[in-house]
């Protein structure tokens, strides 16, 4: 006590600088988080073609989950099982309500792999499912 007296007395003030540290770094942990806010897809899934269907923007919220050709689930290029899917977007859905899924399945995905993925959107109560399809693709390419 005695030594804070002294210091203020003196002209002398003492500044606690503990929360402009702990605010400088809340920020730098939030400018890291959100640098890179471009969704990363796999390159070896191969959009089925969609040269008919109408084209539709993808919404800022959409969570889009992907199905390989071997039915393997991944999100943000992190693989999946059904119950962590199912466990992540029933959070999201308890956290912001009803949202947008975006489905990116192989061509040559199982139509039952899919299905998993509709399952648990509908279980949970999400109705705006979409699928990604390519509307036109480079010549010399499968089939």
């Amino acid at each position: 006590m005695l030594r804070r007296q002294k210091h203020t007395q003196s002209g002398l003030a003492e500044l606690d600088m503990t929360p402009m540290i702990d605010v400088v770094f809340q920020l730098i942990i939030f400018f890291i988080v959100t640098i890179n806010l471009e969704q990363h897809y796999k390159e070896d899934i191969i959009l089925e073609d969609g040269k008919h269907a109408p084209l539709v923007k993808e919404e800022p919220m959409t969570m889009v989950i992907e199905v390989d050709r071997h039915g393997w689930l991944s999100m943000h290029g992190a693989q999946v099982s059904p119950p962590q899917l199912k466990s992540i977007v029933r959070r999201r859905y308890n956290y912001m309500g009803e949202f947008p899924v975006l489905i990116r399945a192989d061509y040559r995905t199982k139509h039952a792999d899919v299905r998993t993925v509709m399952d648990i959107c509908s279980e949970i109560g999400l109705w705006k499912i979409s699928f990604a399809a390519i509307k036109e693709h480079k010549t010399g390419r499968r089939r």
